[in-house]
């Protein structure tokens, strides 16, 4: 006796409804895809070796979905089967991010503890958490085909319609999760919403041919809303010892956290919340830390050069504006653009920051990706700083011999680009690749290593100059500048090192950073990297 449910034996059940749960399927699939990259680039970046991981990951389990998926729906070609298949998955997929809200916890300390073994575990783990849900996902399409094929005849157009109609929900899910949805609702939110609208569809369905078996299914989003209700509740990480969080927002591009403390000093935080990428009081202006030592970028030039040189400044990875605003203490309102490619932190900083045209009018915030604004802009500066490179975001095209062209061709004629860049104590590799790759493009570059911390400065010049300018343009500084500019530029001249170089070199058609710095942070966790860490600005 044949078994087997096709649309013309369950009327209730149409063809275009199994196309449209098709459809859904293959949006949930991708939508889960991407907000699973999110969930793992809080903690672990976004770098081709994360991506690499969950697109890999996500196919295997696609794989063994539609495998399983074809002999199961032979064995049993039943609609009450597929939906209840759907159900589990969508079910499945809504609990992920809550279930992996702790090991994300424990990873984030593990990276910032140098923990190597409980980062990668806690990766691993997050990732094997989509195993079974995702293969569940899987087995629509075949399952769909199954039940969709009614003469052999017309299968290959049913098959070729029911993969292409997946294929358009894709692509809606490749799009609504990282343009819309994420920055709205916030990664936990669009795991629930897309599983949500699968949930919908699924429990439509089986309620057409079993209503009793689909109101068994009811406890399903009664347990989610409960679990979210928990997990919802309270920031994502909470503020550090003796502070007060007064932000918390989950943009397009990172987790972002201002928190307070009880002195005053507010700190942004990003993802992870590994360094500290911005910082503020309402009257300590300096902080000794890897932002002031922009602030001595242009005194490397030949002596005599004094503040009045320093007429306009460009600031790559502008955070919340702790350089712009140091800028401006010591020179006045000169004309300074920052670039930030997330407009979220751009907002944090006009609100908490002083980052607005009340206290800052001479600044221009972008909302850019940092190269593309850069040649939008037809400018020259007298510096232009880059802060955007912090291990294990590394923007790769903002380390370029190409790159670098752009930005000597945006200075002026004694113009000098200033950078930050991460090291460890014992592995200098993309300092030194950085130096080699900036000698191709800048006649002189000087380095500073910023104490206690993971941070050297380099800077280029256009022009030829010696690290003993430094010294000798802070002995001839006017008496009418502000004081902690002689200070920046002493502590700067005791950080100076000798300038090294590698093999390596950075083109747009070559760029291995990421595999540099995933080496480097590697050596640093096993070589017990914990043990060396302190506290310091941005590493």
């Amino acid at each position: 006796m044949d078994t087997t449910q096709t649309p013309e034996s369950s009327p209730k059940i149409r063809l275009w409804f199994l196309y449209f749960v098709v459809f859904i399927s293959g949006m949930t699939t991708l939508a889960i895809e991407l907000s699973a990259s999110r969930l793992l680039g809080n903690v672990f970046g976004t770098s081709n070796l994360v991506w690499a991981n969950v697109i890999g990951l996500m196919l295997l389990y696609l794989t063994v979905g539609y495998f399983i998926g074809g002999r199961w729906a032979d064995r049993s070609p039943k609609f009450t089967t597929l939906f209840q298949i759907i159900l589990w998955g969508s079910f499945l997929n809504a609990s992920i991010p809550m279930i992996a809200r702790p090991i994300i916890s424990a990873s984030g300390q593990a990276v910032v503890g140098a923990q190597a073994s409980l980062a990668l575990g806690s990766f691993i783990s997050i990732l094997i958490l989509f195993a079974v849900p995702v293969t569940l996902l899987g087995m629509v399409s075949p399952f769909v085909i199954r039940l969709a094929v009614t003469d052999l005849a017309t299968s290959g157009k049913v098959a070729g319609q029911i993969y292409a109609i997946s294929t358009l929900g894709s692509l809606l899910g490749t799009f609504l999760p990282v343009l819309f949805i994420i920055p709205e609702l916030g990664t936990v939110r669009t795991f629930l919403l897309f599983s949500s609208i699968l949930f919908s569809v699924a429990f439509i369905g089986l309620f057409m041919v079993d209503k009793r078996r689909a109101l068994f299914y009811l406890w399903m989003p009664i347990f989610t809303g409960l679990l979210a209700i928990y997990t919802l509740t309270g920031p994502l990480r909470p503020p550090a010892p003796n502070a007060t969080l007064l932000y918390e927002k989950e943009s397009a591009y990172n987790y972002i956290q201002v928190q307070e403390d009880q002195d005053g000093f507010r700190y942004l935080y990003l993802n992870e919340g590994q360094g500290i990428h911005s910082l503020w009081h309402p009257t300590t202006i300096f902080y000794g830390k890897t932002w002031d030592f922009f602030l001595t970028g242009p005194y490397f030039n030949e002596p005599p050069y004094t503040p009045d040189q320093v007429e306009s400044l460009l600031v790559i990875g502008l955070a919340t504006g702790t350089i712009p605003r140091q800028y401006t203490t010591i020179y006045g309102d000169i004309p300074i653009d920052g670039i930030e490619i997330d407009p979220q932190i751009i907002e944090a900083g006009e609100q908490f920051f002083q980052m607005n045209d009340e206290y800052m009018p001479n600044l221009t915030a972008y909302a850019e990706d940092g190269r593309y604004m850069l040649n939008q802009l037809d400018k020259k500066y007298t510096i232009i700083g880059i802060d955007a490179y912090r291990p294990p975001y590394i923007p790769w095209h903002l380390t370029t011999v190409e790159f670098f062209e752009e930005v000597k061709d945006s200075l002026t004629e004694d113009g000098v680009m200033v950078i930050n860049v991460g090291r460890t104590d014992t592995d200098r590799r993309l300092v030194d690749a950085l130096t080699n790759t900036l000698s191709y493009v800048y006649p002189s570059i000087h380095a500073m290593d910023v104490p206690y911390s993971f941070n050297t400065i380099l800077v280029a010049s256009k022009q030829p100059t010696e690290s003993d300018n430094l010294l000798e343009n802070m002995q001839n500084l006017p008496d009418d500048i502000h004081p902690m500019l002689a200070n920046i530029m002493s502590i700067g001249v005791a950080s100076l090192v000798p300038t090294e170089t590698n093999d390596i070199l950075f083109t747009d058609d070559r760029a291995p950073v990421e595999t540099l710095v995933d080496s480097l942070v590697l050596n640093f966790l096993l070589s017990g990297g914990a043990d060396q860490f302190q506290s310091n600005d941005d590493t």
